[in-house]
């Protein structure tokens, strides 16, 4: 299963060329993230201000096979390809209509109070299960 992020390109996304400027999707991917923790329940607010935890990125590694434009309605999805003790890699998928526009393949790390790496929560961990996918080599 994966889970679906819909972002419409606006203005500020875009270079005077009206084209997504590359850094932009960085933090269209960010959204992305903290959407599908916020759809688990664990909002970033509950996780940093409440628990004093968080899911920062380790890696990130992009490819962009096509351009996205000024009001393009993207559909990125999200699949974890894989859940460890204290990280976890996922693809995001960017799409608009059947034209794939950035790839992104990421690693994240749960971590605690003093930015301590730490075990998944076991309650987290179970609402996450349904969203992990076999890594098809793509």
């Amino acid at each position: 299963m994966r889970f679906i992020c819909p972002i419409t390109v606006e203005f500020n996304h875009c270079d005077p060329a009206g084209i997504v400027f590359y850094p932009r999707y960085f933090e269209m991917v960010n959204a992305t993230v903290e959407r599908f923790f916020a759809a688990l329940g664990w909002s970033f607010g509950k996780m940093h201000l409440d628990m004093g935890c968080g899911v920062p990125l380790v890696k990130i590694a992009a490819e962009f096979p096509a351009p996205s434009r000024l009001s393009d309605d993207l559909r990125f999805s999200l699949a974890l390809r894989r859940i460890g003790r204290a990280s976890a890699d996922a693809m995001i998928e960017a799409v608009c209509g059947r034209e794939v526009r950035m790839v992104v393949s990421l690693t994240m790390v749960w971590i605690g109070p003093g930015l301590k790496a730490r075990a998944w929560p076991e309650e987290l961990r179970a609402l996450m299960l349904p969203y992990l996918e076999a890594d098809d080599g793509a």
